[in-house]
């Protein structure tokens, strides 16, 4: 082989495996964070928290879950004793498209793809301008299997749940089972 193409191929692999390399690589969505604010990585583990309540608009079908502080908090009888839920409680809305079951012998709409996931986690001393709550909101592509912040969180997080405020600012009541 001359000089010349043992050169090229050489600059060939060296392109494929940087290319390749970052198609191939995930995104790490616990490195994402809406600015400023709440982070992907403060909900580790949300994947597995218990359900609160399920919910469906025309465009979503929603799971809210929560983590051991907040199921505990529920389980108390917060809100609906008037008392707040206490620092450390985080709740989860996961949020697909729905689309018709094609297996189910009657009529029902089952998640297709991930549109988003929303966070809010109370923390009274970080967040004191929205009653102790902070919000984030990410927005899932598929197409690249990605998350990215949808705005900074607060806008639409505290803005929507001030409707909520002698509920503690929380929408979702604990299912009874």
């Amino acid at each position: 082989m001359s000089r010349f193409s043992i050169g090229m191929v050489a600059i060939v692999a060296a392109v494929l495996a940087v290319v390749g390399g970052r198609e191939i690589s995930a995104q790490d969505k616990y490195a994402v964070q809406v600015p400023n604010g709440l982070a992907l990585s403060d909900f580790r583990g949300y994947e597995g928290w218990q359900v609160v309540s399920v919910s469906q608009t025309d465009q979503v079908l929603n799971v809210v879950v929560a983590n051991p502080t907040m199921i505990d908090a529920y389980r108390s009888g917060i809100p609906a004793n008037a008392k707040p839920f206490p620092d450390g409680s985080k709740i989860a809305k996961i949020q697909w498209r729905p689309t018709k079951s094609v297996e189910a012998p009657f009529d029902v709409n089952v998640p297709d793809t991930l549109k988003d996931v929303a966070f809010i986690e109370k923390d009274s001393k970080r967040f004191t301008d929205t009653g102790g709550w902070g919000y984030a909101l990410f927005d899932y592509d598929a197409a690249s299997d990605t998350f990215k912040p949808n705005g900074s969180g607060v806008a639409c997080g505290y803005s929507c749940h001030t409707i909520a405020k002698a509920k503690d600012y929380i929408f979702h009541p604990y299912q009874k089972r």
